[in-house]
Parts: structure tokens; sequence; C-alpha cells
């Protein structure tokens, strides 16, 4: 029996970007057909007025909350009052606007950014209010935690259907590869590539290699995404990983290989490594609403690289 899911009206916000184009390919593949997806260009969410005016003018059942201020450490370290400001002001005014409007649910996506600096791995929900976050990541990590905070604020006075949901980090074709905002995979992969094709005898690479991360391919976590905003109800915050560890040295040697740069690692260990380790526990996302990644690392990181040599004009220009 259907749940009437695929005739419901959507309304994205930060739906042209890297995870919003995978989005909206998971709602196609779900048989959604009704969804609007406006540019930062068309409406400025950081203005409270215009949010409210687009959101009432599309009257959607569900509203996804993707739109981010984001960086890598080098974007963390020059503007940090920009990514707290803007990412409080993004998520503020579209869950009032949802509000306001009477949309029946509103998915906020997160970060795993909020989780606190020494968080025991793997990261689980509950260790969210254990402590402050690693400090490069923490205007940030804090601002999206605040939607978390005001979801559940707003279902309990005013009965709003909001949900919460942290990916782990993000990567695939279509991400940011300009070296002002990209994060680690994508900055690696563009530095391997230019080496090779300059046959420079090095790369180097900020920190020391010694911290981890779990990475999840961007279909995998759209695909999340949709079934949260299909399935899942409840106040609680949500995990989406792929429920591995990866060391960055590990990483830098496979996206190496998979470049064909064999030249040497420099490792810069004046530089940050960030957070010291990062990866979590998805089993809730498992059992509320059956979530579970499919595309490996190195799968992934294939077809991140051929798109990306595929597209080097786009995939190297700025975007915020």
């Amino acid at each position: 029996m259907g749940t009437g899911f695929e005739t419901k009206r959507f309304f994205i916000t930060g739906g042209t970007g890297f995870l919003g184009g995978a989005v909206q390919a998971a709602l196609r593949d779900r048989g959604v057909t009704n969804v609007l997806a406006p540019s930062s260009a068309e409406v400025d969410f950081r203005d409270a007025t215009a949010s409210h005016a687009a959101i009432e003018a599309a009257k959607p059942n569900i509203v996804i909350h993707l739109a981010a201020r984001v960086g890598g450490i080098g974007a963390n370290l020059r503007s940090p009052a920009n990514l707290y400001l803007e990412n409080l002001m993004l998520g503020t005014n579209v869950i009032e606007a949802s509000r306001h409007t009477g949309v029946d649910k509103t998915v906020v996506v997160g970060t795993i950014c909020s989780y606190p600096k020494h968080t025991p791995v793997p990261f689980q929900e509950t260790s969210l209010w254990t402590g402050y976050p690693e400090e490069t990541n923490a205007p940030y990590g804090i601002a999206k935690l605040a939607q978390l905070v005001h979801l559940q604020a707003n279902r309990s006075q005013y009965g709003q259907n909001g949900v919460y949901l942290m990916p782990t980090n993000l990567f695939g074709p279509g991400d940011k590869f300009h070296p002002d905002i990209s994060h680690v995979i994508p900055a690696l992969i563009r530095k391997c590539v230019i080496a090779r094709e300059s046959g420079a005898p090095e790369v180097e690479v900020w920190g020391t290699g010694s911290a981890s991360r779990e990475f999840l391919y961007v279909d995998d976590a759209a695909a999340g995404i949709v079934l949260a905003a299909e399935h899942y109800d409840d106040p609680e915050p949500v995990n989406l990983g792929a429920t591995k560890e990866t060391l960055i040295k590990e990483l830098v040697e496979i996206v190496a290989e998979e470049t064909n740069f064999q030249g040497r690692i420099v490792w810069d260990d004046t530089k940050p490594d960030g957070q010291p380790r990062r990866s979590v526990d998805a089993s809730r996302a498992r059992k509320e609403f059956g979530f579970e990644a499919k595309v490996d690392l190195r799968d992934g990181l294939r077809r991140t690289i051929e798109w990306f040599e595929a597209n080097r004009e786009v995939s190297e220009a700025r975007r915020h």
C-alpha cells in the first residue's frame, strides 16, 4: 500500500547545491515530481521576510533545509563569525517560515561538526551535549545544533513536526573543489591531479594524517534524507553515516593511488588536524527508517575523481 509520499509537494533550500542535486535525484527515484528548489540568487534565506514569502507561495507539504555556508578547516579559521551567523539565520528563518505557513514536516540537515571534540567513537546521538565541539568547527557546529533545539522547542510548544539529521563528511561528484572552500576529499583530489599533470615531485597536506574521518557518498546521504522525510517523525536527532572510520593518512594514500600521483606526500604539521576522530553509530537511522550506506570509499572516490577530471572548469569555480 502506498503512503502518498510521491504526491507531496517539496520545497528544498540549498536544492541546487552539491547535496541538493542528489536529494532532488533521490526524490525523482522515489516517484516525487513536485519539487521546488530555488537558488540562493532567487531567495535569500538569511532574510526572514524572503524566507516566509517563498515558502508561503510554494505551499509545500515538506520542507528540506539543506542551505548552509560551509568550508574546510581553512574557511573555518578565516570566517568563523560568518559561518556562525549565516548558518544560524538560515536555519532559524526556514524553521519559523515552515511553522508559520503550516508546513506538515520540516527536515533539517545538521552536521557531524556539532559533536564534542572528544566524543567516544563511534559517535552516538546521546553524546551531542557532553562537551564543546572542536575549536575550528565550533561556530558552524553550534549554529547548526541550535536548529535541533529550535525544532524540539517548536514541537513542544506548537506541535511542529520537524526532524534533524546529521550526515558525516560527504563526498562525491558535484562537490566543491575550489581551494578556498573545499573539504578534505576534493582538496586532495585537486592537489594530486594538478601535481600529476604538472610533474610536481610532491604534494603538501595539512596536519599529521593521524586524524580520522568517516566519509559518506552523497547519493547515500540523499537516500537517507528522503527515507527520513517519508518515515521518520520523532524529535531525536539521527546520524547518517557509512560506519567506517578512515585515517586521513590512509585516505591520502588511496587518493594518490586512484589519481595516479606517484610523488611524495609532505605533511605540514604546523597546520591543524581538526577533530581527532570522527565516526558515527548509524544504528538509529537503520532502525527508524531502514537507512544503510551502499557505496564504499574507494568506489566513491573513483566516481568523484572521474567527475572532477571531466568537469574541471565547473568543479573549480568558486561556490559558496
